[in-house]
Order: C-alpha cells, then sequence, then structure tokens
C-alpha cells in the first residue's frame, strides 16, 4: 500500500498549525537564551527568573481549565482566533516591559491566552486526521521546535545583542500578526463536533472529562512528561554559558546545529512513529533521552561541537517522545470531549511544568562568576521523571489501541471532521 498523500488543504492545515506552533514555542523558548542577557538587566537571581517562567505556566493552567468546559461548544476556528489574539497582545507586553514586575505580569498576560492555543491545535488535528498518520502530522507540526532553534532564535539572539533583550519579543508580534491572518481569511470553520449530542452545561461537560478513569490516567502521564523541558530549557542558556564555557557570541550556532537536525529528525520520527508504533517510538526516544541528559548536565567545560553534537542527540530524543506521545493522546478522547480533554491535558502540563521551573530554580544557583550549581542533580531529577513516563505510557497505549481496533482503526464521530477528505482515501 503507498502512503497516504494528503489533500492540499491538509496540507495547508498541517502547514499553519506549524506556523502557529512556531510562534507559541518561540515566545516560551526564548526565555531559556534570552535569560542569560535578562537577569542581569533586571538584576534578578535564578529564583526571580524561574517565577517569570513559571508565571506563564501557570497563568496558561488556570485558563485551560477555565476554557474547557466551553472548548467543544464552539467552532474550533473561532476559538483558535481570539485565543491568538490574546496571546500576541501578551508578547506585545513583554517586548515593552521595563521592570521585572511588568515582565511577570506580561507573561501572565500571555499564558492566560497562548496556554488554550496547543489544546485547541491538537484537536483540530485530532478531528481532521485519523490515529493511522497522526504521527507524520505531529511530525511536521513539531518542527515548529526546529524552526524556532533555525530561524528564530539565532535570530532572536542577533536582535537582543543588536540591541536588547526586548527585541525578540517584537518580532514574534509581527510573525503572528501574520499567523493570524491565515486563520481568519484560509482556515474553514471546524465544527462536526457540534452535530454530535453532548450536554451543554459547560460545568457539567467539564466535571464529566475531569472524572473519567481513562482520562485521568492520561492526564497523570502529561504530569511528568512536562517536567523535562520545563526544567531544563529555561537555565539552558546560562549553563551552556557559564559551566560549559559557550560564549553569547557562540550559543546561536549551538542552536542552529540542534535545529536544523531537529528540522529533519521532526517528520523522519513521525513516519517512523505510524511505523514502528507511537509506545515503542516514545520508549526509545525516552531511553535515549535519560542516557543524554545525565551525560550533559554533569559535562565541565566542552569544546563547541561536542556541545552541539549532545545538543542534537538530545532533542532528536525529545523530538521522538514529543511526537509519539501527543499522537497517542489524541487517541483518548471522543470526539465530543476532545476540546475539554485538550484543554484540561494542557493545562496539567502548564502547571506541572510551571512547579518544575520554580523547583528548578530552586535546585540551581548562579554563582557571582555565572557558574551554575546543582545541574548534575537537577539531571538526575529530569531523567527520574522520563524514565516515570515510559511505565505511565503504557496503560495509554494499551487504551488507544483497543479504541482504535473497536472503531475499525477510525476516529470516534461521523466521518473525520468538517468534511475535510481523511488522508487514507487520498491515497494513491
Amino acid at each position: 500500500m503507498n502512503a497516504p498523500v494528503f489533500t492540499p488543504y491538509q496540507k495547508f492545515v498541517i502547514a499553519m498549525l506549524a506556523f502557529l506552533q512556531f510562534t507559541l514555542v518561540l515566545d516560551f523558548m526564548i526565555m531559556s537564551p534570552l535569560g542569560a542577557l535578562l537577569m542581569p538587566d533586571l538584576h534578578i537571581s535564578t529564583r526571580q527568573f524561574g517565577l517569570v517562567v513559571s508565571a506563564y505556566a501557570f497563568s496558561a493552567g488556570a485558563a485551560g481549565i477555565m476554557a474547557a468546559g466551553f472548548a467543544d461548544k464552539f467552532d474550533r476556528k473561532r476559538l483558535l482566533l481570539f485565543f491568538y489574539a490574546g496571546f500576541v497582545l501578551g508578547t506585545f507586553l513583554c517586548g515593552i516591559a521595563n521592570t521585572y514586575a511588568f515582565l511577570l505580569a506580561a507573561r501572565i498576560v500571555t499564558g492566560l491566552f497562548g496556554g488554550v492555543i496547543g489544546s485547541v491545535s491538537m484537536a483540530i488535528i485530532a478531528d481532521l486526521f485519523p490515529m493511522q498518520v497522526r504521527g507524520r502530522v505531529m511530525g511536521f507540526v513539531q518542527t515548529a521546535f526546529a524552526a524556532s532553534q533555525v530561524l528564530g532564535l539565532p535570530l532572536g539572539l542577533f536582535l537582543s545583542n543588536r540591541w536588547n533583550w526586548h527585541a525578540p519579543f517584537l518580532m514574534i508580534v509581527g510573525v503572528s500578526a501574520v499567523v493570524g491572518i491565515l486563520i481568519a481569511f484560509k482556515l474553514k470553520p471546524i465544527n462536526e463536533h457540534l452535530k454530535i449530542p453532548s450536554t451543554r452545561n459547560p460545568f457539567v461537560h467539564l466535571y464529566k472529562t475531569v472524572s473519567q478513569g481513562r482520562y485521568i490516567q492520561g492526564f497523570a502521564a502529561t504530569m511528568l512528561l512536562a517536567t523535562g523541558g520545563f526544567m531544563l530549557m529555561p537555565f539552558g542558556s546560562a549553563f551552556s554559558v557559564g559551566n560549559l564555557g559557550i560564549s553569547m557570541q557562540q550559543l546561536p550556532w549551538v542552536y542552529l546545529g540542534t535545529g536544523i537536525a531537529s528540522f529533519i529528525a521532526g517528520p523522519f520520527m513521525g513516519k517512523l512513529s505510524d511505523k514502528l508504533g507511537k509506545y515503542k517510538m516514545f520508549s526509545i526516544g525516552s531511553t535515549l533521552g535519560i542516557a543524554v541528559v545525565l551525560l550533559y548536565c554533569n559535562l565541565g567545560i566542552t569544546p563547541l561541537a561536542w556541545v552541539i553534537v549532545v545538543n542534537i542527540v538530545l532533542f532528536t530524543a525529545v523530538t521522538a517522545r514529543m511526537i509519539a506521545s501527543q499522537s497517542l493522546m489524541s487517541g483518548v478522547p471522543d470526539m465530543p470531549d476532545r476540546g475539554a480533554f485538550m484543554a484540561v491535558n494542557n493545562s496539567v502540563a502548564q502547571f506541572a511544568g510551571g512547579v518544575a521551573a520554580s523547583i528548578a530554580g530552586l535546585i540551581v544557583v548562579q554563582t557571582p562568576n555565572g557558574h551554575m550549581e546543582h545541574y548534575g542533580v537537577l539531571g538526575w531529577v529530569v531523567a527520574g521523571a522520563m524514565a516515570a513516563t515510559i511505565l505511565l505510557m503504557y496503560p495509554i497505549h494499551k487504551m488507544v489501541t483497543q479504541k482504535m481496533a473497536s472503531q475499525g482503526g477510525q476516529p470516534a464521530g461521523p466521518g473525520a471532521g468538517s468534511g475535510v477528505p481523511q488522508p487514507a482515501a487520498a491515497a494513491k
């Protein structure tokens, strides 16, 4: 059988979601490389910087819970546009912040809106694409992480070095405006889920979502899935500069090298996830990630080339487990519950990530000469969380496998959503 072929509109949807994800990821990831500039400029400690990162996560988590009951009551396109507009506003406020309190408030606003966008995007993917090709779709969408490193982070660092740390946020606002226009004029309504009878009371809908046993299993796994990135990334640039001996001028090369590798790895890992199986791919990525994290977090002064190689392997492992886990999670909820499940799941991830970032800020300490103490301890904590997720994802894998088998391999609900042709049906 030939590989499924996506229709032109489906390709547009994938590209649009990837572009949207690029702006979201860049807004979060830019905090890490800017940390080395932002902390001395605002005269804040690692604990305060960890709180800035956590503020986004906590507000995003709160917004997801508040929006969950309403997430399946509206056309997903309209929901996406509303929250994306708020995200752009919050990012603009970050770009003009001149004090620690202002920046903290701006990150809260950004999180309130940005935290819901990811769950809406995941619901759109689950609505429009069957499980058999979701690995491929996730692989392309997750190239946003690579693109943010290849294009966004180096450009952001260049702008911040050329002007100041505000410039990258204003750059994100400009790019996001283009994305918003594309969504408004090109994306078709996504409302197939509104045709399925379900409870209309948003609070009852939320309660039914958070009280289902199989959904709770997914939420529990997500709590630990979020730990690694939120613990390591906020202090990644400070660790590279203070412990590995990488200069601020060399730092963009680290992000560029790993970004290019991740850009290639994303689609490949997506295809491999569909071919080998999502859980097997997740286990492989997690095992490799554990080994690299323990190596990386205990490095001392290291040549630039070796730092790039280690980061490439680490991000490849992270990409594999991210694509596989998101593909599996997308198969957990039924169509009428997808928006609510994704919103709560995203909130759980944000809350867990916020706690993780705060704990990381307490574990690591930056000395006056810039050295990050106790980073090795942080590595062991992250490795332990990654090992635990391998166990937690197994029952999720079994649940989704049984669900797909009972439905003949197709997603729940009439069609696959919104009248968009399925890739399998378009196969040559």
